[in-house]
């Protein structure tokens, strides 16, 4: 039986050229151009990578605008074989708990027409930056949880286990697990293909099924967009430029140990609390 891969991705705005609104500090999405979550790439290269193994059927699923289909496209043209976006003007505002609960429906509706049994989501997104969404679908759809994924040693479709490598503080933990799962992967376990010129075509002619919230399976539209949005973000802002110029220390001719003091002697006149504040 070949498995059914749902891979989570989201169309972001390039964080390398994202300003802040000097007055309304809001972020400025203007003019900026819109990419593929980069950590969502991760995944769904691991997702790609177990279709090559077991001929896996690859569905990328977006919650967004319209514009998000062109983020969609993309994925197809990277090998993924279907493309679904939810888009409808009561996801507007949402939250990761109202992205997680939209999701997770358009999840139930893809595996009611054929079962899923691995969801892939990036560990986070660059524009939030809360690693919310994807644990949240796994919540929702009672499905085996396994985050900060670094590394996938093995999938046995027919006893339906896996297993896989987890970054955890102090080490990596190696857990096997049931099938269906969801799994974020963290970056560097991988490098996302170059799109084939036959996947590029296919992605051309690609046309991006558009769901509503009804199409979505979505009944309870308070759970969606600002109303079912607990989360207020108050203020965005960026961090102010420091004034102060690094200091260079002339270490020559001295030993590590020598340039290690010098450096504590340097801090310790500039601070004078510190010592006090850094030993037990």
């Amino acid at each position: 039986m070949s498995l059914h891969i749902v891979a989570c991705i989201k169309q972001v705005p390039d964080s390398s050229q994202i300003r802040v609104h000097p007055v309304t500090n809001t972020i400025m999405r203007q003019g900026v151009p819109a990419v593929v979550n980069p950590f969502d790439l991760v995944s769904l290269e691991e997702a790609l990578r177990l279709k090559d193994r077991f001929g896996a059927h690859v569905t990328v699923l977006s919650m967004g605008p319209k514009m998000a289909a062109e983020a969609l496209k993309k994925c197809i043209s990277y090998g993924a074989d279907d493309a679904i976006l939810i888009t409808d003007r009561v996801f507007a505002g949402s939250d990761t708990l109202a992205t997680s609960y939209a999701l997770s429906s358009a999840i139930r509706t893809i595996a009611a027409s054929r079962p899923v049994d691995m969801v892939f989501c990036g560990k986070q997104t660059i524009d939030g930056d809360t690693a919310q969404v994807g644990p949240g679908i796994a919540r929702r759809l009672g499905l085996q949880q396994l985050t900060y994924v670094s590394r996938i040693e093995s999938v046995d479709p027919v006893a339906r286990e896996i297993v896989v490598h987890r970054r955890a503080e102090g080490g990596v933990q190696v857990l096997q697990s049931r099938l269906p799962c969801l799994v974020t992967m963290m970056e560097g376990a991988n490098t996302i293909r170059f799109a084939g010129m036959d996947d590029m075509f296919r992605a051309a002619r690609c046309e991006v099924q558009e769901w509503d919230h009804k199409a979505a399976g979505i009944t309870e539209l308070a759970r969606c967009g600002l109303k079912g949005s607990p989360t207020v973000v108050k203020k965005v802002f960026a961090p102010q430029p420091r004034a102060n110029k690094a200091e260079i220390i002339d270490t020559a001719g001295r030993s590590a140990r020598e340039s290690v003091q010098a450096l504590l002697e340097r801090l310790g006149s500039r601070h004078p609390g510190l010592e006090a504040e850094a030993l037990p």
